[in-house]
């Protein structure tokens, strides 16, 4: 597999995140003329052949790579992940009925206060009590929860899912926003996905939903017309202007997705992004994880200096290689690394290289 894109910086921030070079380069030329039409593509028709034509390739490249068969609605929707928050319960939950959530942090924590609007929310699990640095296990789903909520990878305390979780025969609703196709997803075992999209699958402004169509409809109490999911299935997602722009980011990234060998290629590539730098964070005296070893995330990596009055001095070395956004979340600390799809290995390894020679100078 050839991962190729020049870096203006070494971008590992949490999102709006970095993209392939090749699709930034594509997307900008768009902007003056897509296509040779003579338009730009922030002015043409969302009713047109050729945009028509952009969000068909997107639908079908998205059920392509993530093998998503015709029992599912593919949907381009608005107000990101926090949208789906509410939207989920709305659609799916009726007044007397329950679902059960996993609480890993701070967007799952979000998601559940949203329940309560429409319907019951069980909190089975939760890794609160570690400041959410691990993935719960061992939970029982109740049998009659019309749904199980997860956060397939959490950006904030840097923990992930290694695998599906088990549900009981509960189906499961998912939000996939930090690593949605960043590997193989076993999509049969799930009723709904939901990604804001500016982490790995375009630019923030798209939210990517993929639902069961036997859902639709589910809930029986009158839903905004806007808010409905069987609005946006039955015009396609063109009930109204769509975000077109980042739809058609969202294409260009997933014709370079497929390129890199799809979901099992750029899991690989993920797998070594990650294994090089927590063997840094695991064997260099001056820093150490946050997050238990067997949930640590391939997308956001967290870590922690071991004397904090190096805090900022690895900071500015940090951002003197070129390396961009490192400082962690104001609610953890430390640093963070996002290491996204379209992160190049030889990035993580200008990461590496400063650590190391910060090792060296003040270990």
């Amino acid at each position: 597999m050839s991962i190729s894109a020049t870096l203006k910086k070494h971008n590992v921030s949490a999102g709006p995140a970095i993209l392939p070079q090749s699709v930034f380069e594509e997307a900008a030329q768009a902007v003056l003329d897509f296509n040779g039409v003579g338009l730009s593509i922030l002015e043409m028709s969302h009713r047109s052949k050729e945009y028509g034509a952009v969000v068909d390739e997107a639908v079908s490249l998205i059920r392509e790579i993530g093998g998503i068969d015709d029992s599912y609605e593919i949907l381009f929707l608005t107000g990101g992940a926090s949208s789906q928050f509410y939207m989920a319960p709305m659609n799916l939950l009726n007044e007397n009925e329950t679902a059960a959530y996993v609480n890993t942090g701070t967007w799952s924590t979000k998601a559940i206060k949203e329940v309560e609007n429409f319907g019951n929310a069980v909190e089975i699990a939760s890794s609160k009590d570690k400041g959410f640095s691990y993935i719960p296990k061992g939970y029982d789903v109740p049998s009659d929860a019309v749904y199980l909520h997860t956060t397939s990878n959490n950006t904030i305390s840097g923990t992930e899912y290694q695998s599906t979780p088990a549900s009981n025969g509960v189906p499961i609703i998912c939000d996939m926003s930090s690593n949605m196709f960043s590997r193989p997803i076993e999509v049969e075992k799930y009723g709904m996905i939901y990604a804001g999209a500016q982490k790995n699958i375009g630019p923030a402004g798209v939210t990517l939903v993929i639902i069961k169509k036997d859902w639709l409809g589910r809930a029986k109490r009158s839903i905004p017309t806007m808010l409905n999911y069987s609005t946006h299935a039955a015009k396609g997602s063109m009930f109204n202007t769509p975000p077109a722009y980042p739809i058609y980011v969202l294409m260009l990234t997933m014709r370079w997705l497929k390129a890199q060998g799809g979901l099992k290629g750029i899991e690989q590539h993920n797998i070594e992004k990650a294994n090089l730098l927590y063997n840094e964070i695991d064997s260099n005296p001056l820093f150490k994880g946050t997050v238990a070893k067997e949930d640590r995330s391939r997308m956001n990596v967290t870590f922690l200096p071991t004397d904090q009055e190096l805090t900022d001095t690895f900071i500015d070395m940090a951002t003197e290689a070129g390396i961009n956004g490192i400082k962690g979340h104001r609610s953890v600390g430390g640093f963070r690394a996002s290491i996204y799809n379209a992160m190049q290995k030889e990035s993580v390894q200008v990461l590496v290289d400063v650590m190391r020679e910060c090792g060296r100078k003040f270990g």
